[in-house]
């Protein structure tokens, strides 16, 4: 999907919007299913990134207490009770630029996912930058979906990175597609961007080949101590016609509400479920911000009549799609 196609879809009446999103997901999302997620940060802090956004990295004074990578045993009691908890997925991430084969910590990674995927979870990691060699290893191991977002537009992205460039996250992203995994990918809201910013990262996002298998919509925490911390939370509106969007830019991804859910009352989340979103990070917590608790999380989706998905470990990733450029994204745009 082109630029100017999102801000005519961007610029329509609220509930025209939402109408048209409702006609896709349903299309492409029959069920009145939503995946629930559950994320776990198995090293936290100390990472050598300067995002704008994040309290784990070391550049910035968080008052975050660094913690090391976990011990196999404890990823596998959380991932346990994610599971007894509904989870059907378990994602897991490490505060590190990125990984490289033949590392201590990279061979414990792998030893952590091969048996966190013999519980029947689908299983998503989140590394930082890798290679080729390292994405095939992870999908060896189990992992069905890779997450690296693209956080922003190519534009606005220097503004919030400087660490990497967002071609940086293009490679990532190219080699694990080129291995066969799935690739779960979405942007973060509200980070100082403008109304352009954002549609430009729904057009890179769109055409991708193949489309992403998942994509998180996240709505910016603002955390003490970074250079983000001073920025007024999003408007729910914006939010869910963001969620919209993104329904009928990539209809056969899940679109995942993420970070940011505490700020929105049930009624607005009720609006983020109807304009397309079917999956939700579920658990106290992100990594290090606060997530509603599960018990509300399942009233919400009683009411709404809907049910929890079920895993499927052997998902297969997105088929590509003819006449859709083979490079993740047009960039230069």
């Amino acid at each position: 999907m082109q630029l100017d196609q999102l801000q005519s879809l961007y610029q329509l009446p609220f509930f025209e919007l939402l109408k048209k999103a409702r006609e896709v997901h349903e299309a492409h999302w029959p069920d009145n299913e939503v995946q629930l997620c559950t994320l776990l940060s198995i090293k936290t802090g100390g990472c050598s990134e300067d995002c704008s956004y994040c309290a784990q990295s070391s550049r910035y004074d968080t008052n975050l207490d660094r913690e090391m990578l976990m011990e196999k045993k404890e990823v596998m009691e959380s991932a346990r009770a994610a599971k007894e908890n509904g989870s059907t997925r378990f994602c897991m991430g490490a505060a590190w630029k990125g990984v490289q084969d033949g590392t201590k910590k990279f061979d414990t990674v792998l030893e952590i996912v091969e048996h966190v995927s013999t519980l029947g979870m689908e299983v998503c990691v989140t590394l930082g930058e890798l290679g080729e060699v390292e994405a095939r290893k992870l999908r060896d191991a189990g992992v069905t979906a890779y997450n690296h977002n693209i956080d922003t537009s190519p534009e606005h992205y220097p503004e919030i990175v400087t660490s990497h460039t967002f071609q940086d996250r293009l490679d990532t992203i190219r080699c694990v597609q080129d291995v066969g995994m799935s690739v779960c990918c979405g942007g973060i809201l509200g980070m100082g961007e403008s109304e352009t910013d954002r549609l430009r990262m729904l057009e890179v996002l769109s055409n991708f080949n193949p489309p992403p298998e998942s994509v998180p919509i996240n709505a910016l925490m603002p955390m003490p101590g970074t250079p983000l911390e001073d920025k007024a939370p999003i408007d729910s509106f914006d939010l869910i016609r963001m969620i919209a969007l993104a329904r009928i830019a990539v209809p056969k991804s899940r679109v995942r509400l993420s970070a940011g859910r505490t700020g929105l009352n049930d009624e607005a989340q009720a609006l983020c479920f109807f304009a397309g979103a079917n999956s939700i990070f579920y658990g106290d917590k992100l990594l290090t911000a606060e997530n509603p608790q599960s018990s509300k999380d399942k009233a919400l989706l009683s009411k709404l009549g809907l049910s929890s998905q079920k895993p499927n470990p052997a998902l297969m990733p997105p088929s590509a799609i003819e006449n859709l450029p083979l490079d993740p994204a047009p960039v230069g745009a």
